[in-house]
């Protein structure tokens, strides 16, 4: 399993695995691996992830009440919960392993760059300079930033709304309305 790689990559031992009725179908696996996987009785659900579920719900709710639209795209809601998981990960947890360093940090050893990730506001819309020759082709394109990173990496330029790097050399912000 992908997590349980990364969580192996970067020295860190799963001794326990906390779900519901859903994760019975990987006990068997897990338990070949020396994991501990303890299912909730039925009906029930593991209350640290429920919380941490209702925080990503209420602030994805509080995101998209700050945006203008009027119908969201099945691609911008995931880029706003992505956006939301994105954020609650980049700041360290106070029953966390290590009080210094965020869940983000430790998983993938990435730290937040103020001047790279916090240049934009999610839902802010953009100016993008785009590849072009002496035609009369627009060089422009107005974007809605989506997000700042893309996989926990580090990138220079923020994905559009339809999660496509922009193929941009500069960005500005623009007050103008789509």
């Amino acid at each position: 399993m992908k997590i349980i790689d990364t969580y192996y990559g970067r020295g860190l031992r799963i001794k326990h695995i906390l779900g519901d009725s859903q994760f019975e179908c990987i006990r068997k696996h897990m338990e070949l691996q020396g994991i501990n996987v303890n299912i909730s009785g039925r009906d029930k659900h593991v209350p640290e992830v429920e919380r941490y579920i209702r925080t990503v719900k209420e602030r994805t709710r509080a995101i998209v009440k700050t945006l203008t639209f009027e119908i969201f795209p099945d691609q911008l809601i995931v880029a706003i919960v992505y956006n939301t998981v994105f954020w609650q990960n980049c700041f360290p947890h106070k029953d966390g392993i290590y009080i210094t360093l965020s869940p983000s940090t430790i998983l993938t050893g990435y730290k937040i760059d103020f001047n790279k990730h916090c240049k934009l506001q999610f839902g802010a819309y953009v100016q993008v300079h785009k590849q072009h020759n002496n035609s009369m082709v627009p060089k422009m394109s107005r974007e809605i930033t989506a997000q700042q990173a893309d996989s926990m990496k580090q990138l220079d330029r923020p994905t559009n709304a339809c999660g496509n790097n922009s193929n941009s050399t500069s960005i500005n912000q623009s007050m103008q309305e789509i």
